[in-house]
């Protein structure tokens, strides 16, 4: 029965985790897809591609969870938290290009265009597109891996609580104030 509960516990951690990343993903590329919208409304050009920043979310959620999984970027986690953030998320920012190069060998050797279809297609995004779309996915992790880590820091759910729990900050403000005073 204990093995059971325990793998519930981690089927619900891991779900629970998958939410919020997908969450924050989704709200952040939704924001962008409403930016290009609105810029291209000024040119009477209808834009809405809502879904594709909801699916790349959810996928972009499952690859850092893998990442996760994999443990990219724990060497540096006796390091100051601003070195553990940003080499977590050029590290990630990799990671979603490795996986956003694989994508595109799959699709085109499905398509029976070959490995020479991929080069060629990854070439043609290369300068101005993909550019563009690394730099939304590195300034999107960028916030994303100060709260989890400082989360780790200051323990499961803490920030939770900081931002959701009435009372809690004066709690540790006056807590803060005795340490200082003593």
């Amino acid at each position: 029965m204990s093995e059971q509960n325990d793998w519930k516990k981690k089927l619900t951690h891991e779900l629970n985790e998958y939410f919020v990343n997908f969450l924050y993903l989704s709200l952040f590329f939704c924001v962008f897809t409403t930016y290009r919208r609105l810029l291209m409304a000024e040119y009477d050009i209808s834009y809405g591609d809502y879904g594709i920043s909801i699916i790349k979310a959810l996928i972009l959620a499952k690859v850092v969870m893998l990442g996760d999984m994999l443990k990219l970027g724990r060497r540096l986690k006796d390091r100051p938290l601003m070195y553990l953030t940003l080499f977590k998320t050029v590290l990630f920012t990799a990671w979603v290009l490795l996986f956003h190069m694989l994508e595109i060998t799959v699709s085109n050797l499905l398509h029976s265009r070959g490995l020479a279809g991929a080069v060629h297609e990854f070439m043609d995004q290369f300068p101005y597109e993909l550019l563009a779309h690394l730099l939304i996915v590195l300034f999107a992790f960028l916030p994303f891996f100060a709260v989890r880590e400082l989360n780790n820091i200051l323990g499961e759910g803490k920030i939770r609580q900081l931002f959701f729990s009435s009372g809690l900050l004066e709690k540790t403000a006056s807590k803060n104030v005795r340490r200082n005073d003593g």
